[in-house]
């Protein structure tokens, strides 16, 4: 497959406009140090005080992030839409602690109901970590092949198999590397401490490269980066504007080397022990707020470009051609063969 070089003109061809993805997360479980977001109308809280059902939405986002705003519908159409039954309660800002840790307290019935994950979810079902292949989602339309077909559906059955509900997904930008140490091509990466999620799908890619990826959670990033314990890490546009890495990065790499998305995942317990009425009403209100949702990310993607530049971080424009024979090359010997039956059934859509 053949990777073309990323330039302001093409940007906006490849940030990923295509079928939209809603989240939302939700919690059983609240935390006594922190307070959830709640934006929903007077009635809608009035009416959820009597609330027979409760969902809590942790997820890692700034409240100004299209996930979390996406979430905020999602509350308000649930909660009157169920007529108060359901009560909707959301925790941004790893509030209820990292994807993992909220992922394994869905499943585990211990609080937690619904997250947006992805890759994370390789740990329940390997073949999951396709989500975080490198380069293997070429566009918009190759994405919306993959997640509205056959290939998406055996996804989809792998995540309930692993204990999750798909309520909805949201598709993500391209990802890119930010940094202190101006990256121009793959050697330029040797030694580069650099934040990755906890998915080894995206530490072998990364250590394909030369890098010495360090998996750690989204809220420890900021600082981490302040104090040089690491020198890089790697998000989409909106994660590396409200997070404020602009703050403590000066390049942006414009690798694009992953198109992803990401599951607005209910525990399937969870979903299951809703009535039927409920159950719907939770799914019109995912349909609801991925469309909300959607229009913001098309909004905010081409304004974070913009605005990223003008905080003063410099772009670098890289061979991606180069990022993707060295991270695919380093990646594909290491799946399994059922994982290499996904792959080749993603890469034939494109």
């Amino acid at each position: 497959m053949r990777i073309h070089k990323i330039s302001r003109r093409n940007f906006m061809q490849i940030t990923g406009i295509s079928a939209l993805a809603m989240g939302l997360a939700a919690c059983g479980g609240s935390s006594s140090s922190t307070a959830a977001s709640s934006t929903a109308s007077p009635a809608a809280s009035s009416a959820a005080g009597n609330a027979s059902y409760k969902i809590t939405i942790a997820h890692q986002q700034d409240e100004t992030d299209s996930m979390h705003l996406g979430a905020v519908e999602f509350q308000k159409y649930v909660q009157e839409k169920s007529n108060g039954q359901i009560e909707v309660e959301i925790f941004p800002n790893g509030q209820l602690g990292p994807e993992v840790d909220i992922i394994q307290s869905i499943l585990s019935q211990g609080g937690c109901d619904i997250t947006f994950t992805g890759e994370t979810m390789q740990t329940y079902e390997p073949d999951l970590g396709m989500i975080g292949m490198p380069y293997l989602i070429q566009s918009d339309e190759h994405m919306d092949k993959v997640l509205n077909g056959e290939v998406g559906q055996e996804l989809e059955d792998l995540m309930e198999a692993a204990g999750m509900k798909c309520l909805a997904y949201y598709t993500r930008g391209p990802r890119y590397i930010t940094s202190n140490r101006k990256i121009t091509c793959v050697a330029d990466c040797n030694n580069l401490v650099i934040r990755t999620p906890a998915a080894a799908m995206t530490v072998a890619a990364f250590e394909a490269l030369g890098a010495k990826p360090t998996p750690m959670a989204l809220a420890e990033v900021f600082t981490s980066l302040q104090q040089g314990t690491i020198e890089a890490q790697e998000n989409p546009l909106a994660m590396i504007y409200t997070k404020s890495f602009f703050e403590v990065q000066k390049y942006l790499i414009l690798t694009a080397h992953l198109r992803a998305w990401v599951y607005v995942a209910m525990g399937k317990a969870q979903f299951d022990a809703l009535p039927a009425e409920l159950q719907q009403v939770v799914m019109d209100g995912a349909a609801a707020a991925q469309a909300a949702e959607h229009q913001l990310f098309l909004d905010n993607e081409e304004k974070y470009y913009n605005e990223l530049q003008e905080k003063g971080m410099e772009y670098v424009e890289v061979d991606t051609q180069e990022f993707a024979d060295a991270m695919i090359g380093g990646v594909l010997p290491t799946l399994t063969g059922s994982q290499k039956k996904l792959y080749d059934k993603i890469a034939a859509l494109a």
